[in-house]
């Protein structure tokens, strides 16, 4: 006989399970085990970059550098990113995905450590130049790749997923980073080198290649470069308000510990507001990505660099550090939104032959986007000051939003699903 205590217990014991896969099914589930091996590469792969953030402070007081002549290494390993993303999306496309993938996070742990290991200007700048040619070779493949074996309708809720784990481990590498280069900056070498080779290899023993066969006969073979990339006005257009969006967003990265310093804020402040960023997106992110990635991509993008442009807009009004908490809340929201279609967009405007390059031109506009945005913003705080250089980028941000919304017919004339036959 049952008794009223297991009556009343059973139901919730029964709904408890059922809840959490209601929760869990749109967010998580029907996407297939390669993209998961994938992700958990991606993840492994974020939590040990650990040198990038601390390569500036390394090269002064590990390699005795001017300040000069570690800009200037510096300079060498962005324009070294930016070679990698035309690269990476080149072999992408001819030598597939999974060849791609593995020369890139195999070579990178191999240039890491020559760069941790380099001695002089000359030998620096050349590991520096290696460096930056392949850690962002991976980008293109591993965007293509997933395109290539996720369904179009779940496209934008797998890079949402990305976009989380690079996050998570962004915020732990960082927290763990600064330990760690207590005990010597060789430390940060070995670690981020040995999970770049972790995430080739668990790619080789677990990722197949996804690369679209080609059809068969010489005349149905698609051809085709960069050049056919640059001739679609779509594409350019939208890489031109994503560089536009990707400089106004690098601003909380580059030009606002300059500015809070004028207030009087040291590092230390800077570093537990910008920290709010990566809590508000490991927090919301899941919970809203599914809900977000259902509607018109177009529109969610351009709400999203809006919200970021008043965000970053708004940091002008700014002066104490709970003011500068309040803006990285509202633009860490627009982040959000903007990440949760951004490559989802990209691989519907791309065709499948084409999908390495236009994931590689995509990345120019975050490498540009990343080299672009300390000099314009350090020119803009030197003209004006902070009451100039924030509504500016603001400025800038909401006419990226603006060219999102001129782009939306033809966005989604190029990326709708087609129902099943």
């Amino acid at each position: 006989m049952t008794t009223l205590d297991e009556s009343l217990q059973e139901p919730g014991l029964a709904a408890s399970p059922n809840r959490l896969s209601a929760f869990l099914a749109p967010r998580l589930g029907g996407l297939p085990r390669a993209f998961w091996a994938l992700w958990t590469g991606t993840l492994i792969n974020r939590l040990g970059t650990m040198v990038e953030p601390f390569l500036g402070l390394y090269l002064t007081t590990a390699r005795g550098l001017s300040l000069a002549q570690a800009g200037g290494v510096m300079t060498v390993l962005g324009a070294g990113s930016l070679g990698g993303q035309f690269l990476g999306g080149t072999l992408a496309d001819r030598i597939g995905r999974r060849r791609t993938l593995l020369l890139s996070t195999l070579g990178t742990g191999g240039a890491m450590l020559a760069l941790g290991y380099a001695q002089g200007m000359v030998a620096l700048v050349a590991a520096a130049a290696l460096l930056g040619l392949l850690m962002d070779m991976f980008r293109p493949a591993s965007q293509a790749m997933v395109a290539d074996m996720v369904p179009a309708a779940d496209r934008a809720r797998a890079f949402g997923l990305n976009f989380w784990a690079v996050n998570l481990g962004w915020a732990v590498a960082m927290v763990s980073a600064g330990t760690l280069a207590r005990t010597g900056f060789h430390t940060l070498f070995w670690i981020n080198a040995a999970t770049a080779a972790a995430f080739g290899t668990l790619v080789w023993r677990a990722v197949p290649e996804t690369r679209p066969a080609r059809p068969a006969g010489a005349d149905a073979d698609p051809r085709g470069g960069f050049l056919d990339v640059l001739r679609d006005r779509v594409m350019v257009g939208y890489t031109l308000a994503a560089m536009a969006y990707v400089f106004v967003l690098m601003q909380s990265m580059t030009t606002m510990p300059l500015a809070m310093r004028e207030h009087g804020l040291g590092p230390g402040t800077y570093g537990w507001v910008i920290a709010i960023n990566g809590v508000v997106i490991i927090t919301v992110q899941p919970l809203v990505n599914a809900w977000l990635t259902r509607r018109d991509h177009s529109l969610v993008l351009a709400a999203g660099m809006a919200v970021v442009a008043v965000g970053i807009g708004c940091t002008a009004l700014a002066s104490r550090p709970w003011e500068y908490a309040v803006a990285v809340v509202l633009w860490s929201f627009g982040e959000i939104m903007a990440a949760s279609v951004l490559q989802a967009i990209v691989a519907g405007l791309a065709p499948d032959h084409l999908r390495g390059r236009y994931s590689g031109l995509y990345g120019l506009a975050w490498s540009g986007g990343f080299m672009l945005a300390p000099l314009g913003g350090t020119q803009l705080l030197g003209l004006g000051g902070s009451a100039l250089m924030w509504p500016a980028c603001g400025a800038l941000g909401l006419a990226a939003a603006a060219a999102q919304i001129a782009l939306g017919p033809a966005v989604r004339r190029r990326t709708a699903v087609q129902p099943d036959a």
